[in-house]
């Protein structure tokens, strides 16, 4: 079992930067999870953003690619999502998600992901 909390949201202006932090709780080896950050703004589907696999296979959305930089520390037991140059589209919760999978898994899809944080909220004006 994994518990995830997020942080680092907040108001910032377009052109702005934010960097969010999860910090996982959980009784295994945090390596053994494949970790992700996926959004969602009111009325929207679940968007996946950005993906780390235990491998280190790193993917991104195309809609985020070249702005967004998805970092796992395992010593820390925390993974990171570096957001810079924001436009008002990137407002939305912004959640992590973890799955024990093989070396090789990464994905974005949010049906792969069994474990979940509450989310934090991104506001870009």
């Amino acid at each position: 079992d994994v518990q995830l909390v997020e942080s680092g949201g907040g108001s910032v202006q377009v052109g702005g930067s934010l960097n969010l932090s999860c910090i996982a709780t959980t009784g295994y080896s945090f390596s053994t999870y494949c970790m992700a950050w996926f959004r969602q703004s009111p009325g929207e589907e679940r968007e996946g953003i950005a993906g780390s696999g235990k491998s280190g296979a790193i993917i991104y959305a195309d809609s985020v690619k070249g702005r967004f930089t998805i970092s796992k520390d395992n010593a820390k037991n925390t993974v990171n999502l570096m957001m810079n140059t924001l436009k008002p589209e990137d407002t939305a919760m912004y959640h992590c998600a973890a799955v024990a999978r093989g070396r090789t898994f990464v994905s974005l899809l949010p049906s792969h992901y069994a474990y979940w944080g509450q989310g934090t909220q991104v506001t870009v004006s």
